[in-house]
């Protein structure tokens, strides 16, 4: 039996899609109703049969931090995807992201040892991999620096992997994928899905730093043959190309049919864009939209080595304009 956490991400989505498509023995834990629905949305994507490939996951009602209810669900599992994570830069957020990323991570791998799970594979980020002063490549023994100005995201996706470390000391097979900005259709209101709708509505600026970007295809593939390898106590940065924020955009942009942003975003208009969203955020009590560190981030050039995973897996990934195109085509369908 295998057992996805977070299934109803975009991550979690697709896998669950692969795995029910090869008749795998399969089960998924999700918190809500209403994004069952996004599941059926995605599978929708490939195939005319998505009722019945859903109908093949056993689902339970449950989040990670229920740890009775999360040792019934462990009863007969062999095999880990970890994928459920809260995703908030918002530094009021800190404690809830500790509670679900750390908290929630450890208690998979306890549980994963106490049933003599065969191998576990971790979902995290690139938010884990430090970062190199003389600017070049960043790849997986880049240093994370702890006393470096992380966001509170970062900071919890790292403590999970520690999680993760602790359980492999403990005689738990486990891998790590580390993907950067992953794109993928069917969650328009979050993560690049959002990005992708804010490129529809037409930006006027663009930021100009520098990102890696992957497809959601590309990281289910990855995980499903690292679990099937022999490699074990590994991570992988996932990243199938660095691109611009000015190149990303001019892609979204063209397929998009709208107008390409020619305008760059200068740092004083973002060291003021975050104070105001923190006074506005502090004014209303409503979520920030634009951290410090988000700010750092629109302007920095991180760039990242895929070469490990392209050697242990001898993987080819799919070219990041063929992806904008394909979601592209997605999200003006379903307007």
């Amino acid at each position: 039996m295998i057992l996805v956490t977070g299934g109803t991400g975009l991550v979690g989505s697709h896998l669950l899609f692969e795995l029910a498509k090869n008749k795998q023995q399969v089960r998924a834990i999700y918190r809500s109703e209403e994004k069952l629905e996004a599941v059926k949305k995605v599978f929708s994507y490939f195939t005319e049969d998505a009722e019945t490939l859903f109908h093949r996951i056993s689902w339970v009602q449950t989040d990670l931090l229920n740890i009775p209810e999360l040792t019934s669900v462990f009863e007969g599992v062999t095999h880990v995807y970890h994928c459920a994570a809260l995703i908030s830069f918002d530094p009021s957020d800190y404690h809830i992201l500790r509670k679900t990323n750390i908290e929630g991570t450890a208690n998979i791998v306890n549980l994963s040892i106490d049933n003599e799970v065969e191998k576990l594979c971790y979902v995290s980020s690139v938010a884990t991999i430090g970062h190199k002063k003389d600017g070049s490549l960043l790849d997986e023994e880049s240093y994370w620096n702890p006393e470096a100005d992380n966001s509170v995201y970062s900071i919890t996706k790292y403590g999970a992997e520690m999680e993760v470390w602790r359980g492999t000391q403990e005689g738990l097979d486990a891998v790590i994928v580390n993907p950067g900005l992953i794109l993928g259709a069917g969650f328009w209101n979050t993560g690049s899905g959002q990005l992708f709708k804010r490129v529809a509505g037409t930006l006027p600026y663009y930021t100009t730093g520098t990102a890696g970007y992957v497809d959601v295809k590309d990281v289910v593939v990855a995980m499903l043959q690292l679990m099937e390898s022999n490699i074990k106590n590994e991570r992988f940065i996932l990243i199938a190309e660095n691109l611009s924020f000015k190149d990303f955009v001019t892609m979204a942009s063209k397929q998009l049919k709208v107008k390409i942003p020619t305008k760059p975003v200068k740092p004083w208009m973002l060291q003021i864009a975050w104070r105001l969203d923190w006074l506005k955020s502090f004014l209303t009590k409503k979520p920030r939209s634009l951290t410090k560190q988000n700010a750092a981030s629109a302007l920095s050039a991180t760039n990242y080595n895929n070469e490990k995973v392209v050697k242990a897996l001898d993987y080819t990934f799919i070219p990041i304009e063929e992806s904008i195109a394909s979601i592209s085509e997605q999200y003006l369908k379903e307007l």
